[in-house]
């Protein structure tokens, strides 16, 4: 038998150097760092402001995988008031046995290189999402390091599983050939979680 919940409703509070704007399923958030605006029309939701400060989120008839889709909304919204707020960063580094793995990030930034990965000499390509910065980080601050910093948390991770996908041991044990390029930090600038 199937259970059919009537009404669902989720409250998110916004922080005070933030503004938002629904219209519909869109969001804009606009923020210190910029403005992010998100679809949700995939979704059958209601999105009103209430008052200045409020979010509400509201799902009629829905079932339980409908159910929670309010709260990955709700988070999609806090995730956008971060990023304009503070910003997301991932750390990556590079690990290798032998050969060492050499990034080169282009002048305009917007492309990546990956050279001498397990020896290979073709160089790897790798197109960093609109929105996304990477910077090598100087080698006396840390060896070996790239910083992906940006504002959408959807863009800088999918930055950071395209570098690391790339550096992929292709017809080898991956038990033994460890080598790539692996997130070692992510979160909000400010405070960073290690992994």
């Amino acid at each position: 038998m199937c259970c059919v919940v009537v009404c669902c409703a989720c409250a998110c509070c916004l922080v005070p150097p933030v503004t938002v704007k629904v219209e519909g399923r869109t969001v804009t958030v606009t923020g210190p760092r910029g403005t992010l605006t998100q679809s949700f029309d995939h979704i059958k939701i209601q999105l009103t402001k209430v008052g200045g400060r409020t979010i509400r989120l509201d799902m009629y008839y829905a079932n339980r995988k409908q159910l929670a889709c309010v709260k990955t909304v709700g988070s999609h919204i806090r995730n956008m008031c971060t990023g304009v707020t503070e910003g997301f960063k991932y750390l990556m580094r590079f690990a290798y046995s032998h050969f060492p793995i050499n990034v080169t990030v282009s002048t305009d930034g917007k492309t990546l290189y990956v050279r001498n990965y397990l020896g290979e000499r073709n160089a790897r390509e790798i197109a960093v999402p609109e929105g996304v910065t990477a910077v090598r980080t100087p080698n006396n601050v840390q060896k070996d390091q790239l910083e992906l910093t940006g504002n959408d948390i959807n863009a800088v991770g999918r930055a950071a599983s395209l570098v690391n996908q790339s550096c992929k041991a292709k017809n080898k044990d991956i038990r033994k050939f460890l080598d790539g390029i692996y997130v070692s930090a992510k979160g909000p600038t400010n405070h960073m979680k290690f992994i």
